[in-house]
């Protein structure tokens, strides 16, 4: 039952938390897809785990897309635009 409630809170909290990237996005003025990469990227890897954990796939395969994500990730905070508060 855990396991359950937990996948719905992490589901819950991906939809909130895209939905708070957008919007301050769109509200600082920022367009593009560069800029988005590094955030498109740490969802993907929720995305990814929780279908992992869903479909028994938690093997090598799965860490080396994490990883590779969180490479990709890093390497576009390059195209990130800073923006005063």
């Amino acid at each position: 039952m855990l396991p359950i409630i937990l996948s719905i809170l992490l589901i819950i909290s991906l939809f909130i938390s895209i939905y708070f990237v957008v919007e301050k996005r769109r509200k600082a003025g920022i367009t593009g897809v560069k800029s988005a990469l590094t955030s498109i990227c740490f969802f993907l890897i929720a995305i990814t785990n929780l279908l992992a954990y869903w479909l028994d796939f938690m093997g090598i395969i799965n860490w080396t897309i994490t990883v590779l994500l969180l490479i990709l990730g890093a390497y576009f905070t390059r195209y990130m635009e800073i923006t005063e508060r």
